[in-house]
């Protein structure tokens, strides 16, 4: 579950041509390209896309790029020497001018088109035609697929430009939004929650859009004023960035027969998606019904794991539509995503989210993208009436293995060896009640403390608590005390004798992280560096990607602390718009 050290690729790759030799475009090499879409990827402009898996796009570059950050232990992870990241031919690639790109590199991209559903529910109307064939990667486009010590890695620009599935906007990302996702994705990936990752960021220092956002303070729900935002673009990186609502697109033509080719384009997607991501564990030679029941067991499997770890770290998506959910099984999309401060099974960090995508719905939220996810499979196996009747087991199982998965992550966040519901219970009305930080929390309790005082730091005590403080506090000791209990009896299975609280306390603090990014951290961060200056984004790269370690005094002060009064309900530090 925690980040391990990087492992060093044995051949580095210094300069962008080495990196070309290892270039492999399985997407457009093995899938249908659009049609209707040019050669020469200049085709930005809005329209409807009827056919094919991808369209060509050539990234739109941004003006005078300047280097901003890379991912130092991703880097070292691919075996690429850090001084590749400020040279000028991969800045220029990955700052969205891929003209020059050494060959057998391509100086076109690709994007995509899927199909959008919002908590198992199909839209149409959200693309300009109002038939769905005009939603899809509006600003992300993918420049590289390479096989890299024999894993594939697909590098996609996000905020490269308009593509046609822009819907009208201008097709890039801002400074602000591009620092939160590359600071996160490394984040996640310390905290050993599968992710995409983060590669490269650089910004223009003359090129700029207009964006509504927050002013100073203001508690606004949306955002109340219109501010002018240097453009930036991230490269972020994945197995694939194949989703749930791209197999949604393809299921949704072939039930509508919308061309002949309609269900061969979901046959080939749903392959193509077994190889980039689960050949490990799918059989090449199973045919396609008997494939097809095992992906779906499989990304299951990975989903339930995932939303686990996801509120295990404290992680709210915020939007998690079926076509921001990853096919693979990893964390995609970091857009209104947060981290919670105060424990609330309601937070949600996106203003227009609602419930339905708040941080413990989300097991909730995953189920209705799974059951979008089984009923794109059913058109493979309509002739095969049995493996339909396994589907529909499969899908109908995901409650009891999601159950499952939240059990045993709460055992371990607890340091038991099995879940108990009714410690539990009354621990999560105690939080809400108190309330408490819900990371500082956890990682108090981690240290099996001899009464509540360590615990008392991570609570929110404001004035309506405070004429019931006395009480809580009784509460929160008779409560450590049926724990310690639990801890004291708890055995592993294999086990002959009890866990010393050693080591209890070391497991402990390995699923239950020190350092989380929080929003008033990163604010900061891009806020100076709109100036130029990026030391506090290299500050925090190093603190978030040790999330577990015990750091100096310094960082303690600085970062394992409660979120300031003055900060709640203050708009982008405390809600956000999808604004980006």
């Amino acid at each position: 579950m925690t980040n391990q050290p990087p492992q060093k690729n044995s051949a580095i790759i210094s300069t962008l041509d080495d990196l070309a030799k290892l270039a492999n475009y399985s997407l457009m090499d093995t899938l249908n390209c659009d049609p209707e879409s040019t050669a020469n990827g200049v085709d930005h402009e809005p329209r409807q896309v009827f056919s094919g898996h991808y369209v060509p796009v050539k990234p739109t570059p941004i003006k005078d790029p300047e280097y901003v950050a890379h991912s130092k232990h991703f880097f070292t992870e691919l075996g690429f020497a850090d001084s590749m990241a400020e040279s000028s031919d991969f800045l220029r690639m990955f700052s969205g001018d891929i003209s020059q790109a050494p060959k057998p590199m391509r100086n076109v991209g690709w994007a995509t088109g899927y199909a959008l559903s919002i908590y198992g529910t199909e839209y149409t109307q959200q693309c300009p035609f109002r038939t769905g064939n005009g939603y899809g990667d509006g600003r992300a486009v993918s420049v590289l697929e390479a096989v890299i010590n024999n894993q594939r890695w697909e590098m996609q620009l996000k905020g490269g430009g308009r593509t046609p599935y822009c819907r009208g906007a201008d097709g890039r990302a801002v400074l602000r939004s591009s620092i939160r996702e590359f600071l996160a994705q490394e984040h996640m990936h310390a905290l050993g929650v599968p992710t995409s990752r983060s590669l490269s960021l650089y910004v223009s220092k003359t090129e700029k859009v207009q964006r509504p956002w927050y002013s100073e303070g203001s508690r606004s729900e949306n955002p109340d004023m219109m501010i002018s935002e240097a453009t930036a673009i991230s490269t972020r990186v994945a197995p694939s960035f194949l989703r749930v609502g791209q197999l949604e697109l393809f299921a949704r033509r072939t039930r509508k027969n919308e061309h002949p080719k309609a269900q061969e384009e979901l046959e080939q997607i749903v392959l193509h998606l077994i190889d980039r991501e689960y050949a490990d564990v799918i059989d090449k030679q199973l045919s396609t019904p008997e494939k097809t029941i095992l992906l779906a067991r499989e990304f299951r499997d990975r989903l339930t794991s995932l939303i686990a770890s996801w509120i295990r770290v404290g992680f709210c998506q915020g939007n998690f539509n079926g076509d921001n959910c990853a096919a693979g099984g990893f964390t995609l999309d970091y857009g209104p995503f947060g981290f919670c401060d105060v424990f609330n099974p309601y937070y949600q960090p996106w203003t227009g989210g609602g419930e339905h995508f708040s941080f413990m719905n989300q097991p909730n939220a995953a189920q209705r993208n799974f059951d979008m996810f089984c009923s794109t499979l059913r058109p493979l196996l309509a002739s095969h009436q049995e493996l339909l009747l396994a589907l529909d087991e499969i899908q109908h199982d995901f409650p009891k293995v999601m159950l499952a998965q939240m059990e045993k992550m709460w055992a371990n966040k607890l340091g038991l060896s099995a879940f108990h519901p009714s410690l539990f219970s009354e621990l999560e009305t105690l939080m809400m009640h108190t309330p408490v930080d819900y990371t500082i929390f956890f990682r108090e309790l981690s240290s099996i403390p001899d009464d509540i005082a360590p615990l008392k730091k991570s609570f929110y005590r404001h004035s309506r608590y405070d004429s019931d403080a006395e009480r809580i506090d009784e509460r929160w000791s008779e409560w450590l005390v049926k724990w310690k209990v639990l801890i004291n009896n708890s055995r592993d299975k294999n086990a002959t004798s009890p866990r010393s609280n050693e080591e209890i306390s070391r497991r402990m603090k390995l699923v239950n992280p020190k350092y989380i990014l929080r929003e008033w951290f990163v604010a900061p961060a891009y806020q100076q560096a709109t100036t130029g200056n990026y030391s506090l984004i290299r500050e925090l790269q190093d603190v978030m990607t040790q999330p577990y370690a015990e750091q100096s005094k310094e960082i303690e002060e600085k970062y394992y602390r409660l979120k300031p009064p003055e900060f709640f309900a203050v708009g982008g530090l405390s809600h956000l718009s999808c604004s980006s």
